[in-house]
């Protein structure tokens, strides 16, 4: 018979169960770990124990790790907006990976450049390109990286990370996709919402444009994706993996 635990207050022996009743708890949903007490002597039982985590356990240690984040989890800094697929530069079969969007912009106009039109090879478009595209643009604008846009997600610190960077041009459409995602979680984590204006990416489409997105979700087509001019200024929202 399926077993109806309503509330637990610091943990619950509960007589030995099988495989079968541990799978058919039906209250609380989430939340509930079982684990074994002394089962390598044969004669342990099972305890229950609430927790933020979700964690079914017959025999051996209790680990007690959180969950893997989800889209909309406020999580390394930030807001999980994407989560890597298999193909993809980041993806671990068996691990959860995926992109964080900081919870504000990190600018709300600066150049894509250093001030001279050169051609920096920073022309990653796919998923998992951004950061390196954000390092070969740093390395080729050279000094003062807070003046232009690379530099300045670079810069960025939030959560204690140093590995923050400027999205590629897919990086960039699939958190324009989860704006709504992250606004809220931003919203609740002393950030801000996205503005309804060009951000830029790291993609580099010639010596003198790179690749922006408007986020005006009311724009036609929705999630446009243009060259600008290097010398144009546009927002930056920073991103990490993880």
């Amino acid at each position: 018979a399926a077993l109806d635990i309503t509330s637990t207050t610091g943990g619950l022996l509960v007589p030995r169960m099988t495989a079968s009743q541990r799978d058919a708890i039906t209250s609380p949903t989430q939340g509930l770990i079982i684990f074994c007490i002394d089962c390598a002597s044969g004669e342990g039982e099972l305890q229950v124990r609430l927790t933020s985590s979700w964690k079914n356990t017959i025999g051996g240690d209790v680990n007690e790790t959180q969950p893997p984040p989800v889209v909309g989890d406020f999580y390394g800094g930030g807001v999980v907006f994407y989560i890597f697929v298999d193909g993809e530069t980041g993806y671990v079969l068996g691990e959860t990976h995926g992109l964080i969007a900081a919870v504000e912009d990190q600018s709300d106009g600066i150049r894509w450049y250093n001030g001279s039109y050169d051609t920096t090879g920073a022309t990653g478009t796919a998923i998992g390109t951004g950061s390196t595209n954000t390092t070969t643009i740093i390395t080729e604008q050279g000094a003062t990286a807070t003046s232009y846009a690379a530099g300045l997600a670079r810069a960025y610190t939030a959560g204690g990370y140093t590995d923050w960077f400027l999205p590629s041009k897919d990086e960039l459409n699939k958190m324009y996709l989860k704006q709504t995602d992250i606004n809220t979680t931003a919203s609740a984590n002393s950030g801000s919402d996205f503005a309804n204006v060009y951000y830029w990416s790291s993609t580099e489409n010639s010596n003198v444009r790179a690749w922006t997105q408007y986020f005006d979700t009311g724009f036609s087509p929705p999630g446009y994706q243009t060259v600008s001019l290097k010398v144009i200024t546009n927002y930056v929202r920073a991103v990490r993996a993880f």
